[in-house]
């Protein structure tokens, strides 16, 4: 089973939506919805995603719970809670109910130095365990640092690395990040999402080749049991279209045999996120 383990689904609102820069992000400043992806996952044979979410607010997560519960290629929804809340535990209670409700995700790529430091954020994520939900890690590479030190609070809590912790490709930065990523690896209950690679590359004029260093780097650390496919779509549309996402890394894992490349595209996903597909 193929899986894509990172997509969003919105309904564009300009007010709402200030970081689709109306300059260079115009091709995804519309909706996306569920019937727009099915086709494209049809034709190259995936079948199912995981829907995370792109707005801060529980309106999203319901939503997103909408969209899976009218579509069947939405496996699980990876939502947002307010994880310094006071009520977290009430709201993580009340999602127990909504079985495709996997996991929860901050932006923290937005937030300043620290801010996943604090003992209240810190709490809020080691709730999540109680409840089975899973958590995504969103940063860019120079905040590996901070992750590095929030990660030991969170041995017993499921955590993934959304994009490779967004290197600098288009840059060919790889150096620090290289270490710190081997850091990272060193904590078993840490996964990494193959994805969102060509928009951190130069949208342009980016090449396979150039993603092939950093795909390297994570499948030397995390091997092929804790990488997960993801499209990022339709945020990669920015740089490329689903199929050239989906041929980089199809193309990629030809180096690894038929079982290693069925937990990189599917089970890993599903095992990660504790989702049971009926046979």
């Amino acid at each position: 089973m193929v899986v894509d383990a990172h997509q969003h689904f919105w309904k564009f609102d300009p007010v709402r939506d200030t970081w689709m820069d109306p300059s260079s992000m115009q091709a995804i400043r519309r909706d996306f919805l569920p019937a727009d992806l099915a086709p494209i996952l049809d034709k190259l044979g995936i079948d199912g995603t995981i829907a995370v979410q792109a707005d801060q607010s529980q309106a999203e997560t319901q939503f997103l719970l909408e969209q899976a519960q009218s579509s069947n290629i939405v496996f699980g929804v990876v939502g947002w809670v307010d994880l310094m809340a006071n009520d977290l535990e009430k709201h993580l209670e009340h999602y127990q109910s909504e079985s495709t409700l996997v996991g929860f995700r901050h932006i923290l790529q937005a937030e300043p130095a620290g801010y996943m430091l604090q003992p209240e954020f810190i709490r809020g994520v080691q709730l999540l365990a109680k409840f089975d939900f899973t958590y995504d890690i969103l940063v860019y590479a120079h905040q590996l640092d901070d992750v590095l030190k929030f990660i030991p609070h969170l041995e017993g809590q499921r955590l993934i690395i959304d994009h490779l912790a967004k290197p600098d490709i288009k840059h060919g930065e790889i150096s620090k990040w290289r270490h710190q990523m081997k850091e990272v690896s060193g904590h078993s209950n840490i996964y990494c999402k193959i994805s969102g690679m060509i928009t951190e590359a130069d949208w342009s004029k980016w090449k396979p080749e150039d993603l092939h260093p950093y795909m390297d780097t994570v499948f030397e650390y995390f091997g092929v049991d804790r990488c997960v496919y993801g499209s990022d779509w339709p945020v990669c549309t920015l740089a490329g279209s689903y199929q050239q996402v989906f041929g980089v890394i199809d193309s990629y894992l030809s180096q690894f045999d038929q079982t290693e490349r069925d937990k990189v595209l599917g089970k890993n996903a599903l095992d990660f996120y504790n989702i049971d597909i009926p046979k």
